[in-house]
């Protein structure tokens, strides 16, 4: 063997000691304990040269692109590392990976090389090693797992568990013939399983990016070029790509891909299921276009389609959208669409959804920071209606869900759906007073903060009083600690005082705490306060300040 290409040979090896070395630096058997759905942790390693220099890492490399342009300086060439370099890195990664720690190397273990040669760039499957006992162990896990959680399952499951779950179903290795209809039953499983709790939303990402990977990296490589860059992707198809049915098989997994996408991940992933759409279009599939168009087909026609002279209404369920047209400003008009909303969502249309308004009023709820959307529009202009209340509070009831979110909100302005029509019945009438507070149990505080401003509107409209004080008590339950409330002038009247005290009592203590920090700042000044205030008013701040105190 050449000198020099044994000298390089040494190099490479010495890189791929220090990757083991690296990756064996933590306590990788308590890792894999988190759940039985995973049996090692690493399932790769990347071999790169270049210019003299070797890396060895966790990448991954895409074997369909070709190598960069040729190196006329670099001395390697492409049959070297074919015939000498492959062999030799193989046979001395295999023997690593057998005395690594079992729970180090998933069951699938792959290890790319990607190498700058004279003639070019020169990509290469150095090793690829399937452990038979890890495969058939973990195959009896998801067996079980899927069994025993899902299909008898009554209690929610951990998003790690979903993560690789949905990764594992979709793994080509271990079953060689995917089933698209046993995959998506199992989604909707997980789905269900987890409807109501706050973790749902982890668990839909989690299954959306694990089919966005399958779709872009195994399905559209085989009927698709990508024309475009890593980052920005835009597909060409292949001149042979055809599909024998294009209705069936696993381009029920690329749609349902689309779907999932679009329901519910950010705004800005929108392109992402749409290109899935119009490649399944370009492949011949009619139900990819007429999802597009009508929606999945689980809803009647007449269910999502409301024609008339006063408004029209068309939901769809895949983009989870309801476009209302008002063609006369009436109050009928909003009577019908607020009736179609209502049938809509009790038939189980998405409750994260959005409205796209066609209207020429724009009123806006008297609350900041409201997103100024299509959604808060309609319901403004609705609540323009005293007549309407009625409906308006079916509406909210319908409505409000725990975890789900209007999509065309995002960030510190997202909303709970019913949240406008809540906040508008709350300001206009004291009667809606419960549906207020219903709402509030209701609310994600965690990731959601525009009952903030609400409730600071609340107080502005109705005062503070012995009516009100129980609703604003429970509104600040529920609102962060950067709400801006300004009742401590209100509660210089000692009656008031006296009434606040009556509706603390019983709470928590970090309740307690809360509400004195929005309303003065904090247990500290409080006492301060009190140390200032003479007679019974002293004496009440005090208790007060000692109910919110630790220890």
């Amino acid at each position: 063997m050449d000198h020099t290409l044994e000298t390089l040979l040494d190099e490479m090896k010495q890189e791929i000691d220090r990757w083991a070395a690296y990756i064996s630096n933590i306590d990788a058997d308590k890792i894999v304990k988190r759940t039985t759905l995973q049996v090692g942790i690493h399932s790769g390693a990347l071999l790169e040269y270049a210019k003299g220099r070797v890396e060895v890492t966790d990448g991954e490399l895409d074997l369909t692109v070709p190598g960069g342009k040729a190196g006329p300086s670099e001395w390697l060439t492409g049959e070297q590392v074919r015939e000498q370099i492959v062999p030799e890195l193989a046979s001395y990664m295999q023997h690593k990976l057998n005395g690594m720690p079992p729970a180090l190397i998933d069951y699938h273990f792959t290890f790319n090389g990607k190498f700058q040669v004279r003639e070019g760039g020169v990509n290469v499957r150095i090793l690829e090693y399937v452990d038979g006992t890890k495969k058939k162990l973990l195959l009896e896990r998801i067996s079980a797992y899927v069994g025993n959680k899902l299909e008898a399952g009554k209690y929610p499951t951990k998003p790690l568990e979903t993560f690789f779950l949905s990764r594992h179903l979709l793994d080509e290795g271990l079953f060689p013939e995917l089933d698209p209809g046993r995959i998506i039953s199992v989604f909707e499983n997980i789905q269900q399983v987890n409807k109501g709790n706050k973790h749902l939303a982890e668990h839909r990402s989690n299954l959306s990016g694990a089919l966005r990977n399958w779709v872009e990296n195994h399905w559209l490589p085989r009927y698709f070029d990508n024309i475009g860059s890593e980052w920005q992707k835009e597909y060409k198809r292949k001149s042979d790509a055809r599909l024998d049915n294009p209705e069936q098989g696993l381009i029920e997994l690329v749609l349902y891909s689309a779907i999932l996408i679009l329901k519910y991940e950010p705004s800005y992933s929108r392109s992402v299921g749409l290109s899935m759409l119009n490649c399944a279009i370009e492949l011949g599939s009619t139900r990819a276009k007429r999802l597009t168009e009508e929606g999945s087909g689980t809803f009647a026609r007449e269910d999502v389609c409301l024609r008339g002279e006063l408004a029209e209404c068309t939901a769809n369920d895949v983009f989870a959208e309801v476009t209302i047209a008002i063609k006369q400003e009436t109050e009928e008009s909003y009577a019908r669409a607020l009736r179609f909303l209502i049938r809509l969502l009790s038939l189980g249309f998405p409750k994260s959804y959005q409205i796209k308004l066609k209207s020429s009023v724009k009123q806006w709820l008297p609350v900041k920071g409201l997103a100024k959307s299509g959604t808060h529009r309609f319901f403004a202009n609705a609540l323009e209606y005293p007549k309407l209340q009625p409906l308006l509070e079916e509406y909210a009831g319908v409505a409000m869900e725990t975890f789900e979110w209007y999509t065309d909100t995002e960030g510190e302005k997202s909303c709970m759906p019913g949240s406008y029509a809540v906040f508008g019945l709350g300001l206009a009438d004291r009667a809606y007073f419960p549906l207020v507070e219903q709402y509030m149990e209701q609310v994600d505080e965690e990731h959601q903060s525009v009952q903030n401003s609400f409730t600071a509107a609340l107080a502005g409209r109705h005062g503070v009083n012995a009516e009100t004080l129980p609703t604003l008590v429970k509104c600040m339950l529920h609102s962060g600690d950067s709400m801006k409330l300004k009742i401590d002038a209100d509660l210089g009247d000692d009656r008031i005082l006296r009434l606040l005290i009556d509706q603390v009592r019983g709470l928590k203590r970090h309740e307690v705490e809360h509400i004195v920090y929005l309303i003065w700042g904090g247990t500290d000044k409080l006492k301060k306060i009190a140390a200032k205030a003479e007679g019974e008013r002293g004496k009440w701040l005090s208790e007060l300040a000692q109910a919110a105190s630790r220890g």
